[in-house]
């Protein structure tokens, strides 16, 4: 499965979800390919940290692509690794657009404020140019860093309901501390334990991760454990 998240804003916390994704993935057994075509890098500085702080190492293999290389070297790193998710950054980029191209499944995060609404209203747009050269593609749109109360949340996804070419995935993922904990200490959420555990941000990205590869998350996780 090739899994493309990505926008045409930044700060949606498009990256957070990449290394979650990628993580999840490989804790469940997969050969995970994590691609950073987001100009500013943030994917692969983190598994470089994750690979210092973990003593086995990532779990995952990085590789950072540019633009056209997406495009390029995906039918050789399709037959190579089970999964591919790729950071393809916050910008209309020309990255973004490879990434769509080559893409099963896009994810589009967006916040519950205006500009975020407005750009994945863009953002559909694009998806809808490049699906007549990937047809099997599809996109969904899902709140990301939502408030944990109040009415914005409710509107950010009424609006998103009625955009054409992206599916709204009803499942938000609230902001909270314990993701930029995880991602500080090289963790994905799902990893931190005892105190810093924060069940309900793990659970939030279950759904996320069901959508990204068509399983439970828990399921695969403990049947590894056994």
């Amino acid at each position: 499965m090739i899994v493309s998240i990505g926008g045409t804003k930044g700060g949606t916390g498009k990256t957070t979800l990449a290394i979650n994704l990628a993580i999840m993935r490989s804790l469940a057994g997969r050969d995970v390919l994590l691609i950073d075509a987001d100009e500013q890098g943030s994917s692969a500085k983190f598994t470089s940290l994750r690979n210092s702080e973990c003593p086995g190492g990532a779990g995952y293999a990085c590789i950072r692509l540019i633009e056209a290389e997406v495009a390029d070297q995906m039918p050789e790193l399709r037959d190579k690794y089970d999964d591919v998710v790729i950071d393809a950054g916050g910008r209309d980029t020309d990255a973004h657009k490879y990434a769509l191209g080559v893409a099963d499944i896009a994810i589009l995060p967006f916040r519950p404020q205006s500009f975020d609404v407005w750009e994945l209203a863009k953002a559909s747009k694009i998806v809808h140019l490049i699906r007549p050269a990937n047809r099997n593609l599809k996109a969904y749109a899902i709140l990301n860093q939502a408030d944990a109360v109040g009415k914005d949340n409710e509107e950010a996804a009424d609006f998103a309901s009625d955009i054409k070419n992206v599916r709204y995935y009803p499942h938000p993922i609230v902001s909270r501390k314990a993701f930029g904990r995880a991602s500080g200490n090289g963790l994905s959420i799902v990893e931190l334990s005892g105190r810093f555990r924060d069940q309900k941000a793990a659970s939030e990205m279950y759904p996320l991760y069901e959508l990204a590869f068509g399983e439970h998350f828990e399921q695969l996780k403990m049947a590894g454990n056994e």
